[in-house]
């Protein structure tokens, strides 16, 4: 099982400049290469100041002059908001910038935010058609002169420019539900999943969605990947209470996260304020108790142990979360912890 990191700029209030959130990221993406994780990735986000991220592509060719093994993912990019010749140039031109490092990743949207701001009256749970139509559309444009004429975009013949310096770049689909494990598969698409705030049975209930999905399909000669996003912070076992505050910061995250899916709070210069912890009141998966059971929380040891797990359960790939709300010394002070004494124990 391989390691990757997962990060965005994640502001919550204007005490730090973008810039230096910037600079942050850099710095944990280059501790991770030095690490040896194999992949960043960076996801796409509009109008929301805790996940800053208009579009992972600069940000990636940026960090493939800073970095020379790290593989540099778009994980994820918002089909409905791309038009896939677009989509198929870009990341082309971020493989033969970085020398054939580029990783796609393609999701169909969840925040109807965002849906409000980008599209004219979409509905978010309608973005499927889009990350379905999108993902063959550019696999075909990275190959050679191709024409569309599809329910969502119609083009004619055209081609990438430039063409990937790989074969061909790999390409993720994040999956939730059955159907969408069952699309990844059935298109030679590997897939990231994330458990949110529910327990390691939900990461064993998603590997069984994609284990499915791959018997279903006997005619694809190779077998594709999985990986799971989690929330991580690690700590050392000389400050056995470390776990409140991250799992606190975890909480003001999807607090966060709350507020935006809920698409109620009007933003204020980007700023959304999270949704009140009494909103969660008998909630038990909102409770810093519970995510510190859910989320990866704990001494490298505790989190040996269940990335062992994950391990039996075939998982290809785990992806370090980053985004907890945590300052950046927090930050590099768990990344250090889990590149030192968490990363050997699975080295080859």
């Amino acid at each position: 099982m391989r390691f990757s990191l997962f990060i965005h700029m994640e502001r919550y209030d204007d005490t730090i400049s973008h810039q230096e959130h910037f600079e942050n990221l850099v710095e944990l993406t280059q501790m991770a290469e030095a690490g040896g994780f194999s992949t960043v990735w960076i996801g796409e986000h509009h109008s929301m100041e805790y996940t800053v991220s208009p579009n992972p592509i600069p940000q990636l060719a940026y960090l493939a002059a800073k970095t020379s093994t790290i593989r540099l993912g778009a994980g994820t990019i918002i089909a409905p908001f791309w038009n896939p010749i677009r989509a198929a140039g870009e990341l082309a031109l971020l493989d033969i910038i970085s020398n054939g490092r580029a990783e796609l990743g393609v999701a169909r949207g969840a925040y109807q935010y965002e849906f409000d701001r980008m599209t004219e009256g979409m509905k978010a749970t309608d973005g499927g058609a889009a990350m379905q139509e999108l993902i063959p559309a550019v696999k075909k444009l990275w190959e050679g002169d191709y024409a569309h004429d599809g329910d969502v975009w119609q083009f004619p013949t055209s081609t990438s420019v430039p063409k990937p310096q790989q074969q061909q770049i790999p390409v993720w689909v994040a999956a939730r539900s059955p159907e969408s494990h069952d699309y990844a598969v059935a298109n030679g698409c590997h897939v990231m999943v994330t458990p949110l705030m529910k327990g390691d049975e939900e990461v064993d209930d998603l590997v069984q969605k994609y284990e499915t999905a791959i018997a279903a399909h006997p005619e694809i000669s190779q077998r594709p990947d999985i990986m799971v996003l989690r929330h991580t912070y690690v700590h050392s076992a000389e400050e056995p209470e470390a776990w409140r505050p991250a799992a606190e910061s975890i909480q003001k995250f999807y607090r966060t996260f709350d507020a935006v899916f809920g698409n109620k709070v009007q933003p204020v210069n980007g700023f959304i304020e999270p949704s009140p912890e009494e909103k969660f009141a008998g909630r038990e998966e909102f409770t810093p108790e519970s995510l510190h059971q859910t989320a990866m929380i704990g001494t490298p040891e505790v989190v040996v142990d269940r990335l062992r797990h994950y391990e039996e359960l075939g998982v290809s790939e785990y992806s370090f979360w980053s985004d907890n709300a945590m300052s950046h010394e927090e930050k590099k002070r768990s990344l250090k912890l889990f590149i030192d004494e968490v990363v050997p124990k699975f080295a080859q």
